[in-house]
C-alpha cells in the first residue's frame, strides 16, 4: 500500500480572529431551486473496448449514464479511467452523476469544515456551481482528483511532485523509494541531482573516486521501468535535472544520445527494440526526461564565446573549465539526435520565485510546468477556453473571472483534506499551498476567432487571457487569505512575493493589444491585477503559486477539447468516435466558426469545408483568400507552424504564469543542429523558464551501413609483386566491361494480388515471379486513376520491376526501403506487419515475407506473426525438428487473410469489363518495351488519394502506440495522449 500522510484533521489554517466570516458565493451558471442535473437530458450508453491485436473484449460496461451532449469519446474515457469500483459489482459507478457527486460533495464538506463559506446557503451555491461547470465541461480537475477523491483510497489530489536528493547514500536510496511510491500512484516526479558530487571528486570516507550522478540515474531508471511495467494507471514519468556547472554535465548531456545509438545497432541486428519490445529494457535512461539547468552567466559565456567553470559539489571551487559555446553546441547536438536534454533557464526561474527566503527552485515536475520548492506538490485544474467564446465573437471575461474564482477556491480547499506520498511533501505543500490553474483549447479558440496561432493578434489574445486568469487567481488567493489566512510561509517571504506580483502587473501593462477582443480581455486583466495587489498588500496571499500551463491530456478529452494546453490545433481533419461504435472522419468544427468570423457566406463556407474534407488543407480552397490561410495553420500538415511560432507563443504567455509551460517545440526532420541552438538561445532571450525540442524521426535512425574501404590492389597482389615487374615492360591492362543482362518474365507467370491498408490508406499490390521462383515485377495501385499519386506509384513500380529483372536483389530493395518514414503510416490490416512507418516500409516488408528465405529475413529483422509467436513460446523463431511446417510457411510467410493468389491463367479470365493497364518503359535502343498484366482495378476506396492527405495532415509519425488500446497517440505538451482511451505517457 502506498505510504500516505493525512492532512490536518483540526482547524489549522482555518478562520483566524478578526477575519471575515467566510466567502459569499454568487450564482453564475445555476438557478436557485434547480439542481444542475435537472436541466440536462441524460442517456444510457454502452462502453466496450477491445484488444487491438486479438479483438478480445478487454473492457465492457453497459448502460452508463451521460448527458446527451457528451461525445462518445469523452464518456468512454471517463467510464474506463475514472469510474470506481469493480466492473460488474454493485459498488461500480455507472453514472457521471455519481462521479461528480463523489468529488464535489467531498470538496463542499471540506470547505464547510475549514471555514470557507459564510453560510450554508453559500456552500450550496458553491456545490451547484462547481457541479454545473464540471457537468458542462467548463473545466476539469487533474486526473488524481477523479481517481482518488471520495474513495477509500488515499485522497491524493496532486499530479505534480518535486523531490530532493542530497550527497549521501541514504538520501539516494530514499530517492528511489519516494519516486517509486509516486509512480505506483500513477503520477510523476522530478528532481535535481546536482548536489551529488561528481565522478571527478573524492569520497570523504575512503578517499576513492565518487560514482557521480549519472551512475545513480541507472538505478532510478530501472526502478521506474519496473514499476511502469507493473500495470499502473499511467506510465511512470520523471524529470532529471543537472546544473550546467556540474563537473559531470558533459557526460549527462550525452547519456540518452549514446543509448539511441545502441537502439539503432540492436534493432539492425534483429532485436525487438520497438516501444514495449522484449529487448528495449536493455537500454538505459528511457524513463526520464533530461534537462540541463543553465544560468544567465553560462548563456552570456555562450554569447561571448568564453570559457565557463565547472564547480566541485563539496567545495564550490572551479575544478574544470569548458568552452561554453562548444558545450551549448553539444547540448543542441544531443537534442538533435534524441530530443534530450531540454533546457531550464535557472536565473529566470528564480527571478520569478515567490518564496526565495525558504529555498531556491532547483527542479520541476516531469513535464516542466510546475517549478517550486523541493519536496513539494501541485494540484492542477484546466479551463476549457472555447466555453467562453460568445455568439457575437467576444470573449466572456466576466464569466471567466467568476469561473476562475470558484476553481481557485476549490483547488485550495483540496489541500485541507489531501493525502501525500511522503511527510516532507505533505508538510511543504500544506505550508505553501501551491496551485496550478491553467487552460486547454487555446488553439481552437484562436482559430474560431479568426486569429492565426503564429501572429501578433493571436499572441495578444493568448497573453491577455493568461494574464486575466493568473491575475484573478491571485486576487481570489488574497481574498482567501482574508478568510482563512495566508500560507504559512508567507510572512518570511512577504516582500519577494509582493515583488513577483508587481512583475506580473508590469508585464500585463506591456502587452500590446490589437483587436477589440483582446483589448476587452486585457482591460479586465488590468483591473484584476490592481485589485489583487491592493487586497494582497492587506491580507497577504493564500497560495505561493497559482497557475501553470499543463498538457491537459486525458482531462482535455474529458472536456471534449479540440486542442490541448497551449498547443495549436493538430490538424484540420480529425476522427470522431460514434456513440454506436465506429468512427468517422470530420473537419474540425472550429473551421466553419472561423470562416464565419472572417466574413464568408454560408455557401462559400460549405465549399471550403468540403475542400478541406477532401484535401486535408486550405491551400487553393475555393473562395478562401490567401491572406486567411494562416488562420488555419496547424501543428502538422501542409502549412505546419514554424518552430519559432511555438516559441513566440510560449514567450507571450510565460510572464503571466506562476510556473512554466508544458510544451515541446516540434521541428522537421530536416532541422539542423544550428537551428536547435538558435531555438534554445531565443528561448533564453525571450524569457522562457523551460524549453524542449523534438526533431521528427530523431528517435528512429535509418539503418547503419559501413562500407569497408577497398585496398589499393583490388586484385589482391602485394606491393612486392608490383615492384618486381620490369619497368621497361609495358603494362597490359585488360578492361572487362560488364553489362547487366535482363531476364524477362515469361508471358504467363505466377502472381499474388493483395489488398492492404496503411494508416487508413488503402491500396493493392500485384507481385509476379519467375516460374523457378524469385520476384520479377511489382505493380502498385494507390489513389485515383490519373492522379499524381497514382502516376508516381506507376513509375515507381516500373523502376523496381526493371531493377529486379536486371538482377538487383530483392534483399537490397528491402534494406533500402524498410524503415523509410513518411505519411501515411501507422496500423495496417496485415497480421504479419501490424505497424508500418510508410507505405514503402509496408510493401517491402510484405515482399520480404513472401519471397525471401528465413535466413535472409532474419538478418534484417523481419519475421512473420507465426514466427514471432513461436519465438515468444519457445525462444526460437524456427520450428522444432519434429514440428510440421505448413506448406505456405516452408517457402514464405503466410499472406494476409485477404490475399488473392492467382496465376496468369486466372488473370486472363478476368471480367471483360476490366481493362488491362499497360505500363511501358524505354530502357535503351536495344531494349523492347516492358509489359505486365496489372492488378484488377481497385473498387472506389473509402480513402481516395485526396482523402489520404487528411491522414497525412493529422498523424505524427514518431508518436508512440498506446499501451492500452494500440491507437497511435498524439502530442500533449511534452507527453503523448491517446485519443482512443485517454491513456497518457505520464501527464495529467
Amino acid at each position: 500500500m502506498t505510504e500516505t500522510v493525512s492532512g490536518p484533521t483540526g482547524r489549522k489554517g482555518g478562520r483566524a480572529r478578526g477575519r471575515s466570516k467566510g466567502l459569499t458565493i454568487d450564482r453564475v451558471y445555476t438557478t436557485e431551486g434547480v439542481h444542475p442535473y435537472d436541466d440536462v437530458t441524460w442517456e444510457r450508453r454502452d462502453v466496450v473496448q477491445q484488444n487491438w491485436k486479438t479483438g478480445e473484449t478487454v473492457f465492457e460496461q453497459r448502460g452508463v449514464e451521460f448527458p446527451d451532449f457528451w461525445s462518445a469519446n469523452a464518456s468512454t474515457i471517463v467510464t474506463t479511467k475514472y469510474f470506481r469500483g469493480a466492473v460488474g459489482s454493485e459498488d461500480r459507478e455507472q453514472s457521471l452523476k455519481q462521479l461528480l457527486d463523489r468529488v464535489v460533495l467531498t470538496y463542499v464538506k471540506a470547505g464547510k469544515d475549514h471555514g470557507y463559506f459564510a453560510t450554508e446557503s453559500d456552500a450550496e451555491v458553491f456545490e451547484h456551481e462547481l457541479t454545473y461547470m464540471l457537468l458542462h465541461q467548463v473545466f476539469s480537475f487533474n486526473s488524481p482528483v477523479w481517481f482518488n477523491v471520495g474513495t477509500s483510497s488515499p485522497q491524493q489530489v496532486s499530479a505534480c511532485f518535486i523531490l530532493a536528493v542530497d550527497d549521501s547514500m541514504d538520501s539516494i536510496l530514499n530517492w528511489y523509494k519516494e519516486e517509486g511510491l509516486i509512480f505506483k500512484g500513477g503520477s510523476g516526479a522530478g528532481l535535481n541531482l546536482s548536489r551529488i558530487r561528481s565522478s571527478k571528486e573524492l569520497l570523504r570516507s575512503s578517499g576513492g573516486t565518487a560514482s557521480g550522478p549519472v551512475s545513480f540515474m541507472r538505478g532510478a531508471d530501472a526502478s521506474a521501468g519496473t514499476i511502469k511495467s507493473g500495470g499502473a494507471t499511467r506510465r511512470a514519468a520523471k524529470m532529471v535535472v543537472l546544473d550546467v556547472d556540474h563537473p559531470d554535465v558533459e557526460e549527462f548531456v550525452q547519456t540518452k544520445a549514446r543509448e539511441e545509438d545502441k537502439i539503432r545497432v540492436l534493432r539492425d541486428a534483429g532485436f525487438d527494440m520497438d516501444l514495449g519490445g522484449d529487448d528495449i529494457t536493455s537500454v538505459q535512461y528511457q524513463n526520464a526526461n533530461n534537462s540541463v539547468r543553465v544560468t544567465d552567466e553560462f548563456m552570456r559565456a555562450v554569447e561571448d564565446g568564453t570559457d565557463f567553470g565547472l564547480r566541485a559539489r563539496t567545495t564550490g571551487e572551479v575544478i574544470d573549465t569548458v568552452d561554453a559555446k562548444k558545450l551549448f553546441a553539444d547540448i543542441a547536438q544531443a537534442a538533435w539526435e534524441c530530443a534530450d536534454p531540454g533546457l531550464q533557464y535557472d536565473t529566470t526561474i528564480n527571478d520569478w520565485h515567490t518564496t526565495p527566503e525558504t529555498g531556491r527552485i532547483t527542479a520541476s515536475n516531469p513535464c516542466s510546468e510546475y517549478m517550486h520548492l523541493d519536496n513539494s506538490s501541485c494540484n492542477l485544474a484546466s479551463l476549457n477556453l472555447l466555453k467562453f467564446l460568445q455568439d457575437d465573437g467576444s470573449f466572456d471575461s466576466a464569466t471567466f473571472v467568476k469561473a476562475v474564482e470558484l476553481i481557485i477556491t476549490a483547488m485550495d480547499i483540496s489541500i485541507c483534506f489531501a493525502d501525500f506520498p511522503t511527510e516532507a511533501i505533505g508538510e511543504t505543500t500544506r505550508k505553501f499551498r501551491q496551485l496550478g490553474i491553467g487552460y486547454a483549447n487555446l488553439g481552437a479558440l484562436l482559430m474560431a476567432s479568426g486569429l492565426a496561432y503564429d501572429s501578433d493578434g493571436g499572441r495578444a489574445l493568448a497573453a491577455s487571457i493568461t494574464s486575466l486568469m493568473t491575475g484573478t487567481s491571485y486576487r481570489r488567493s488574497a481574498e482567501l487569505a482574508g478568510v482563512v489566512g495566508p500560507y504559512d510561509g508567507f510572512k518570511q517571504n512577504a516582500e519577494p512575493h509582493a515583488r513577483v506580483m508587481r512583475k506580473h502587473q508590469a508585464a500585463n501593462d506591456a502587452v500590446r493589444t490589437m483587436h477589440a477582443m483582446d483589448i476587452a480581455v486585457h482591460r479586465e486583466a488590468t483591473k484584476q491585477w490592481a485589485k489583487g495587489i491592493e487586497i494582497g498588500t492587506k491580507n497577504g496571499w493564500r497560495n505561493a503559486q497559482a497557475s501553470v500551463l499543463a498538457p491537459t491530456g486525458t482531462i482535455g478529452f474529458m472536456m471534449d477539447c479540440d486542442t490541448t494546453g497551449i498547443e495549436p490545433d493538430f490538424s484540420l481533419v480529425k476522427f470522431k468516435k460514434l456513440v454506436g461504435g465506429g468512427s468517422m472522419q470530420i473537419v474540425n468544427q472550429t473551421v466553419p466558426a472561423a470562416l464565419k468570423k472572417l466574413g464568408y457566406t454560408t455557401e462559400t463556407i460549405e465549399a471550403i469545408v468540403e475542400y478541406i474534407a477532401e484535401h486535408g488543407h486550405v491551400i487553393d480552397a475555393p473562395g478562401l483568400k490567401p491572406e486567411h490561410y494562416e488562420v488555419f495553420d496547424c501543428a502538422m500538415g501542409e502549412r505546419a507552424i514554424k518552430p519559432m511560432g511555438h516559441v513566440r507563443m510560449m514567450a507571450a504567455t510565460q510572464p503571466f504564469l506562476s510556473g512554466a509551460i508544458s510544451k515541446t517545440v516540434n521541428m522537421p526532420e530536416t532541422a539542423t543542429v544550428e537551428e536547435i541552438q538558435d531555438i534554445y538561445f531565443q528561448g533564453w532571450k525571450l524569457g522562457l523558464k523551460a524549453l524542449a525540442v523534438y526533431r521528427d524521426n530523431c528517435k528512429v535512425g535509418q539503418p547503419l551501413s559501413v562500407e569497408k574501404k577497398k585496398s589499393a590492389d583490388a586484385d589482391g597482389r602485394g606491393a612486392s609483386e608490383a615492384s618486381d615487374r620490369d619497368p621497361a615492360e609495358p603494362e597490359v591492362k585488360t578492361v572487362v566491361i560488364e553489362k547487366p543482362t535482363r531476364k524477362r518474365l515469361p508471358k504467363k507467370r505466377p502472381s499474388i494480388t493483395q489488398s492492404f491498408t496503411v494508416g487508413g490508406a488503402e491500396g493493392y499490390m500485384t507481385s509476379g515471379s519467375y516460374p523457378d521462383d524469385g520476384l520479377g515485377e511489382v505493380f502498385l495501385k494507390l489513389g485515383k486513376q490519373g492522379s499524381t499519386l497514382a502516376g508516381v506509384m506507376d513509375a515507381f513500380s516500373i523502376a523496381v520491376s526493371i531493377g529486379l529483372q536486371y538482377g538487383v536483389p530483392l534483399e537490397t530493395y528491402v534494406q533500402k526501403f524498410t524503415n523509410l518514414k513518411f505519411e501515411p503510416a501507422g496500423l495496417t490490416d496485415d497480421p504479419d506487419v501490424r505497424m508500418s512507418q510508410s507505405i514503402m516500409d509496408y510493401i517491402f516488408r510484405r515482399l520480404a515475407l513472401d519471397y525471401l528465405p528465413f535466413d535472409v529475413r532474419s538478418q534484417i529483422g523481419i519475421y512473420s506473426a507465426e514466427e514471432r509467436q513461436r519465438q515468444l513460446d519457445t525462444g526460437s523463431y524456427l520450428p522444432a525438428e519434429d514440428e510440421e511446417i505448413p506448406e505456405s510457411e516452408s517457402l514464405k510467410s503466410s499472406p494476409a487473410p485477404d490475399t488473392d493468389r492467382r496465376g496468369a491463367s486466372e488473370a486472363s479470365d478476368r471480367d471483360a469489363s476490366v481493362a488491362e493497364l499497360e505500363r511501358e518503359a524505354q530502357i535503351d535502343a536495344d531494349d523492347a518495351e516492358i509489359m505486365a498484366e496489372s492488378a484488377k482495378p481497385a473498387p472506389r476506396s473509402a480513402h481516395t488519394s485526396a482523402e489520404l492527405l487528411q491522414v497525412i495532415s493529422g498523424t505524427e509519425v514518431d508518436a508512440p502506440l498506446c499501451f492500452t488500446c494500440g491507437t497511435k497517440m498524439r502530442p500533449a505538451g511534452s507527453c503523448h495522449v491517446c485519443e482512443g482511451c485517454g491513456a497518457t505517457s505520464g501527464c495529467s
